[in-house]
């Protein structure tokens, strides 16, 4: 495991340092009903665990462009490290922009998780890299994996190369957090099949309600054909605008599709994600005290209380 400094950054600008006007909570509005239109629910405090791993696995996963899964992997992997949680972020997508958010260089690195899937004398455990996040961990990628598709093709099980390729490090963490990459190809396939759970970032605009409906669907075929215990952790609203009528209505619309899996946890827009991005850090180390930051911390309290539920 290799450990990339901030010296070696590939991004030299950085963001205005937040103020404390910038960091005020934007709490939710009065009343008991939370911003799903739900009432607000009780999330309790996340158990302390006497140690580390088996890795619950979860994929986030969207064949949508630009509705924050990048965004929501960085932020709550790090959120579940301030529950005492050890996270590994795994970069599954050619644009390499999971890498890139946290400030590393991934075409300049020597191995990626492209050269652990497709070389078998690559380890995981070679590949990962410390993030500047304690206890997050990165497997990177780069624009090589855009070649992996059509190489897999070929490969005998090419559904659960991913699968095989973690297995070395999944004692070694809590949680791994899957970045897809915008599609349902090979790629895609290969994170659910690996997968315990589904994690669906929806951007709360009527363009992103069309393809869930496609997505589930690949999801319950993943399910039937190759990895039963796959099922959908829950659906994340992202981009959430409340001043506005459309983006209430689209949330209302998800709500009422799909009840309890919605989070009550939901994202709003915020001009920190994108400073977040060029700092190379989580919302949770630039902007702690953000209504970002917040939100983000407790999506990690609902998805380790979901986990919580389901083991019992």
């Amino acid at each position: 495991m290799s450990t990339m400094h901030p010296s070696e950054r590939e991004l030299s600008l950085a963001p205005r340092a937040a103020s404390d006007e910038d960091e005020a909570l934007d709490d939710s509005p009065n009343g008991s009903l939370g911003p799903t239109g739900r009432p607000k629910r009780h999330i309790p405090e996340p158990p302390l665990l006497n140690g580390h791993g088996p890795a619950k696995v979860l994929a986030l996963c969207n064949q949508k462009g630009g509705v924050g899964k990048t965004t929501s992997t960085i932020n709550l992997g790090a959120a579940l490290t301030e529950f005492g949680r050890r996270v590994l972020i795994v970069d599954f997508d050619p644009q390499g922009a999971l890498s890139v958010g946290l400030g590393i260089p991934a075409h300049q690195l020597e191995r990626t998780i492209y050269n652990v899937i497709i070389e078998r004398s690559a380890s995981a455990t070679d590949a990962v890299i410390r993030t500047g996040v304690d206890n997050m961990d990165l497997l990177p990628s780069n624009i090589d994996l855009s070649a992996a598709e059509v190489q897999l093709v070929a490969e005998v099980g090419r559904e659960h190369t991913l699968v095989r390729a973690l297995r070395p490090v999944i004692d070694q963490y809590d949680y791994i957090l899957i970045d897809c990459q915008p599609s349902l190809g090979l790629l895609t396939v290969n994170a659910l099949a690996a997968a315990d759970g589904v994690l669906i970032p929806l951007e709360c605009e009527f363009f992103s309600l069309r393809g869930v409906a496609l997505l589930i669907d690949t999801i319950e075929k993943v399910r039937e054909r190759l990895n039963p215990k796959l099922e959908i952790t829950g659906i994340l609203a992202t981009m959430f605008d409340p001043r506005t009528l459309h983006s209430r209505e689209v949330i209302a619309r998800v709500v009422e599709r799909f009840d309890d899996i919605v989070f009550d946890t939901v994202i709003n827009r915020t001009v920190r994600f994108p400073e977040t991005t060029v700092a190379g850090a989580p919302i949770t180390v630039w902007a702690p005290r953000s209504a970002g930051a917040k939100a983000y911390r407790q999506l990690a309290r609902e998805v380790i209380s979901r986990e919580v539920a389901m083991a019992r």
